[in-house]
């Protein structure tokens, strides 16, 4: 079990926008097996998932440990996660989300909170957060060494330095001397 890649499938089914049953076969591309059994209820079901999983990514960017763990605790007792050893290769043993009867949103609910879970054990509470880059609200799952990860995407990165630079150079123009360039050099 991938644990990190779980986690980050949280931060990408938070992200994605599940308005219909199409929008969750597209976010399934990779997973053909299981576009085959989606359903409405599962739409339905992520959607509400992904409105009780938000606070928990809030809470992580705000340092706030206490609502992590609870709220990633309250999301465990409401939706149980089955882990099983997978054994389809016998040389690396590992652990799957795994309920033959679950629905397709149950697997992935089980699997990101599951990743979650482990995740916030591992690394520590405080790794998950909410883009920086106004006005974008997608969430992201940070694993670099220094936890410095700001932003969902290099897009995002980028576009909030850019506007950074651009708003320093913008007060520089302001601050700076009235009288006009050729004058100065005139000087």
């Amino acid at each position: 079990m991938d644990f990190i890649g779980y986690a980050e499938s949280a931060a990408s089914l938070l992200n994605a926008d599940l308005a219909d049953l199409d929008d969750l076969n597209s976010f399934l591309v990779d997973r053909v097996w299981l576009r085959r059994q989606t359903t409405e209820k599962d739409v339905a079901h992520l959607r509400r998932f992904a409105d009780d999983l938000r606070p928990v990514f809030v809470a992580s960017g705000d340092d706030d440990v206490q609502t992590v763990v609870s709220g990633l605790n309250e999301l465990l007792d409401r939706h149980p996660v089955t882990p099983m050893i997978s054994d389809h290769d016998l040389g690396n043993l590992h652990l799957h989300v795994a309920n033959r009867a679950a629905s397709v949103a149950e697997l992935l609910v089980s699997e990101a909170l599951l990743g979650l879970a482990t995740l916030v054990c591992d690394l520590g509470p405080t790794r998950l957060g909410v883009c920086a880059a106004s006005p974008c609200t997608n969430v992201y799952v940070d694993t670099s060494p220094n936890q410095s990860r700001r932003y969902c995407s290099e897009r995002c990165s980028s576009r909030a330095n850019v506007a950074a630079y651009r708003e320093r150079k913008r007060i520089a123009a302001v601050s700076s001397p009235t009288e006009p360039i050729r004058e100065r050099r005139a000087l």
